[in-house]
């Protein structure tokens, strides 16, 4: 995690529907992708950390979202550092074929939400935010590139609106993620 003098940092989360396993041969140029794209992300200026299952050097092996799920959560210091990292690396190479390797979503597959330096969302926290984007439209809670909000106005709003809580399920029905 590298040191900042940012007050917010914005967080990130996509989900990827995986078309093949990903010991699957047809996988393994996104497999190959993986180390040389994360270690970019690592060097680049303004990140500050990303999700890693224990032991391993990337986080394809937790599938909180399903089995054929992978996630990518990370922080940066800025929208900018996060928006050149996304699409002026090498990681734009894995945007371009990601057809190849993924599942075309229907519903929003990426969010961003910023969090006070210094936090690291957990999984649960970011899929939260992931199933606001998708029943309410961006907001300063969770919002896109393309919607994007400022550090300012997300704490402004967040100030003045509390977040809402799911309503709990009946005991024995789970809901879904």
């Amino acid at each position: 995690m590298t040191a900042s003098v940012h007050a917010a940092h914005l967080a990130e989360l996509n989900v990827a529907t995986l078309r093949h396993p990903l010991d699957d041969p047809r996988m393994a140029p996104f497999v190959e992708m993986l180390d040389p794209v994360n270690a970019a992300a690592d060097g680049t200026p303004g990140f500050v950390w990303r999700l890693a299952e224990e032991g391993a050097a990337d986080a394809t092996g937790l599938r909180p979202a399903g089995e054929n799920v992978i996630v990518n959560l990370s922080v940066w210091e800025s929208r900018e550092a996060l928006w050149d990292f996304t699409y002026r690396s090498g990681h734009l190479e894995v945007m371009r074929r990601r057809r190849e390797w993924f599942e075309r979503h229907v519903e929003a597959y990426m969010v961003l939400w910023w969090v006070p330096a210094g936090h690291l969302p957990t999984v649960g926290e970011a899929l939260e935010r992931l199933a606001d984007l998708r029943a309410n439209g961006p907001s300063p809670r969770a919002f896109t590139f393309a919607s994007s909000y400022t550090a300012a106005e997300a704490a402004r709003h967040l100030q003045a609106v509390p977040p809402t809580r799911p309503e709990q399920a009946p005991a024995g029905d789970a809901a879904p993620v």
